[in-house]
């Protein structure tokens, strides 16, 4: 249960990568990420009042709450790195977020064994590999890299926080909702600040209402990543679902290959066969 549920969450969060990717090209990033989580809270505030959720709040959710605010920051922090680029040194880069949810099943006594250690390792390099890392070309900027960093680091924080943010399924639907409305208010705080600095919240010729199933898909979808991280995460090896979770850049990469006619580099290609080695010594493992 714990691969499958932790392969759902890569195949979704590869897909709203993607998708989001896509999005911002017609779109500020900010309104793309208000957007879509808007969309998500309103679903997921929809499931809280069906099933009566809110009988499930306690202090739990104070890790959604937590996981509201960092991931914004997160975001934000990976777009500006994105923006400063290269490109191919910032998305691999922030594949270290895996570090910190396995870092914290270690300190808590998780031991994976021998072949699922050596899963791991050949995962997350294939994961690497699989974002197409840039070897050569201009030094990167010190900024981009800390920025990176600050991504990752958030990043992985919030699997940690979304693990801990229920024990039961009507816990789990509060939890997200709680997640998707501190999202939606830091988001939309932030794109308040920016608009007021001068920085468009839309396009010249207004919002683009054709867009608007593409961004219900990737609010959706990302919330839907979250759950089943949550579910991987609660019924196995927290080792073992972060890693296989963090498999979604070979997703994302797949996604470009298919959709958008991109050719994989051939470092993306052997990138890809690692994860899929790796994924499979983790669930023999």
């Amino acid at each position: 249960m714990t691969a499958l549920f932790a392969l759902a969450t890569s195949l979704l969060w590869g897909l709203a990568d993607f998708g989001g990717g896509l999005l911002t090209r017609r779109l500020p990033a900010l309104t793309v990420v208000v957007v879509s989580q808007s969309v998500a809270a309103s679903v997921l505030g929809a499931v809280v009042v069906v099933t009566g959720a809110w009988s499930e709040a306690g202090p739990r959710l104070w890790f959604a709450f937590a996981a509201g605010l960092i991931g914004p920051i997160a975001l934000l922090s990976f777009y500006k790195a994105l923006a400063l680029g290269p490109m191919g040194v910032v998305s691999p880069l922030a594949t270290l977020s895996v570090a910190v949810p396995v870092g914290v099943a270690l300190v808590l006594g998780e031991r994976p064994g021998l072949l699922q250690g050596a899963g791991i390792a050949v995962a997350v390099a294939g994961v690497v590999l699989a974002g197409g890392p840039q070897l050569r070309g201009a030094p990167v900027q010190r900024q981009a890299i800390l920025l990176t960093l600050v991504a990752a680091l958030g990043f992985g924080t919030v699997f940690a926080l979304v693990a801990e943010a229920s024990t039961t399924v009507n816990g789990l639907f509060l939890a997200l909702f709680v997640q998707r409305v501190t999202n939606v208010l830091g988001g939309g705080a932030a794109l308040s600040a920016a608009v007021r600095r001068g920085a468009p919240a839309l396009p010249l010729d207004g919002f683009p209402w054709g867009s608007l199933p593409a961004l219900a898909f990737v609010g959706l979808a990302d919330v839907a990543a979250n759950g089943t991280y949550a579910v991987a995460a609660q019924h196995g090896p927290v080792t073992v679902a972060a890693v296989l979770a963090s498999l979604y850049p070979v997703v994302t990469a797949l996604a470009a290959r298919g959709f958008l006619s991109e050719r994989l580099r051939a470092v993306q290609a052997a990138g890809a066969g690692l994860a899929l080695l790796g994924t499979l010594l983790l669930a023999t493992g």
